[in-house]
């Protein structure tokens, strides 16, 4: 059966097929998880390390908690090609061939994008921050004693959201290629789409003007960049729409030449009756 002729309930049934395809790779990649996540929170205690901050654990249950939050993102991070690819699969019909392949190209760019955002986050901005925070309180004679569930709350807080903005490009892209958005459209509202991002940035980032701008400003960065993939994608968009329209008028006159010819043969038939 045609996936596009699929009625309601059966577009339901084929949704929980794809999520559970997508809960089997997360439950083998929590399993796998569990041998990368100790070494990993080791590693990621080592920023704090590095400006002598001596990390608490203020109840008998945070290391565990920790450990199963990171259980959890290591997880989430290595299935979420496979979500990619169901969400691709399961919306893929509504496209047409050019379309469906060249959305399927997108699934490792943003993957790749998603662990850039992380990587910029975390090595990055997360030590400037720190160091920032830390001075501070030597300044104000302020003995600080951070517990490791804050710490990494706030380095959760602050590096996650990132791996999610980087994906900017690959959705504009994405809703370029099938033409929600046009490059016009986008500088059009770019004075919207900057005041959002540094609303983003303001949630994100704490409540210090540098830091602030190390967040804002590669967003205004991507948004930048987004318009100029904008642009490839909607030519490309534009271009499959010609040769649509090409394909439909030569359907369109075949039809027509056919049923000229099967009339013209009735009315033959009709004379030699």
């Amino acid at each position: 059966m045609n996936p596009r002729d699929l009625t309601v309930i059966e577009h339901i049934e084929e949704l929980r097929k794809r999520l559970f395809i997508v809960a089997v790779f997360f439950v083998l990649a929590m399993a796998g998880g569990f041998f990368v996540a100790k070494p990993l929170v080791k590693y990621l205690q080592s920023t704090g390390a590095n400006y002598n901050i001596e990390l608490h654990a203020f109840d008998v249950v945070t290391p565990l908690a920790i450990y199963i939050q990171v259980v959890f993102l290591i997880a989430f991070i290595l299935s979420s090609p496979v979500l990619m690819y169901q969400l691709w699969a399961f919306i893929s019909p509504g496209l047409r061939d050019v379309e469906r392949k060249a959305t399927l190209s997108y699934i490792p760019y943003s993957f790749l994008l998603f662990l850039a955002g992380l990587s910029f986050s975390y090595f990055l901005l997360f030590p400037y921050v720190i160091k920032f925070m830390m001075n501070l309180s030597n300044d104000l004679e302020i003995q600080q004693t951070i517990g490791i569930h804050e710490y990494f709350s706030f380095l959760f807080k602050l590096t996650i959201p990132f791996g999610f903005l980087f994906q900017l490009p690959i959705v504009v892209l994405f809703f370029s290629r099938i033409g929600i958005l046009s490059p016009e459209l986008l500088i059009r509202i770019r004075k919207y789409s900057y005041f959002g991002l540094f609303v983003c940035a303001a949630l994100i980032a704490p409540p210090e003007l540098a830091s602030h701008l190390m967040v804002s400003v590669p967003l205004f960065v991507l948004y930048e960049i987004s318009i100029m993939i904008s642009r490839i994608g909607y030519k490309k968009y534009l271009k499959s729409e010609e040769m649509r329209m090409k394909e439909e008028q030569e359907a369109e006159q075949k039809r027509q030449i056919e049923e000229a010819l099967e009339q013209q043969r009735r009315q033959i038939e009709e004379l030699n009756q």
